[in-house]
């Protein structure tokens, strides 16, 4: 692996360590969410001004109004998007700067990922094809409609707050799935489980969070 990809000094592998233990710390415990984000080099989806920040455990800017989610957001979600059982094919909503949806790939079979900002969805799918990763599914798209040609989904991860959890995206959700949702305003949001059980849905209402807003249209 060459040294871009690796990593030096800030950006190093020991930096990386760092962050899995301060995630550790934090009641993180899926060792399989841990290893893979101690593998994949984060500093390689921010610009590279901000890539001496990439393993501090906070959000940062990616242009367009958008952020990249803190790592420990990130592996929240994901662990709690693996619970239960296997998880085949999942639904992201918000590509952003890919690597929520690099963490997946690692985990799952196969991603299906919709972004409304073309220019960040053109430098995510670089990320990928750089790094290999082979089993994810791009499209432009308004977040609203998620991705019904490839539905039902075994589980759907949003990467942006919603005042309201959009009906297309439940109707999408295989029985037995799970929906990982962050939903309020500017101001009171709360990350949300959404389990599927036939024609009915439970929803756990977990963690205060801060997201980026779930906006309409494409740009």
């Amino acid at each position: 692996m060459s040294d871009a990809f690796q990593g030096i000094g800030m950006t190093s592998q020991r930096t990386r360590d760092r962050l899995i233990g301060r995630l550790k710390e934090q009641g993180i415990h899926n060792t399989d969410v841990l290893a893979v984000m101690k593998s994949l080099p984060r500093h390689l989806f921010v610009e590279e001004a901000l890539a001496s920040r990439a393993y501090e455990d906070t959000a940062l800017p990616i242009g367009h109004g958008q952020t990249i989610s803190q790592p420990f957001i990130v592996a929240r979600m994901t662990e709690i998007l693996l619970e239960g059982s296997p998880k085949k094919k999942v639904l992201e909503v918000g590509t952003g700067s890919g690597y929520q949806t690099a963490v997946l790939s690692r985990l799952v079979d196969r991603v299906f990922s919709v972004e409304r900002i073309s220019l960040l969805q053109n430098q995510a799918r670089e990320r990928f094809y750089n790094l290999k990763l082979n089993n994810i599914r791009l499209k432009h798209s308004d977040g609203n409609w998620g991705w019904e040609e490839n539905a039902p989904y075994d589980s759907i991860i949003v990467t942006c707050a919603p005042e309201h959890v959009p009906e297309n995206l439940l109707k999408q959700l295989a029985p037995g799935g799970r929906l990982v949702i962050p939903v309020g305003g500017s101001v009171g949001q709360s990350l949300r489980v959404i389990d599927r059980n036939g024609n009915s849905f439970e929803e756990t209402i977990l963690d205060d969070v801060s997201f980026v807003p779930f906006l309409n249209g494409q740009i």
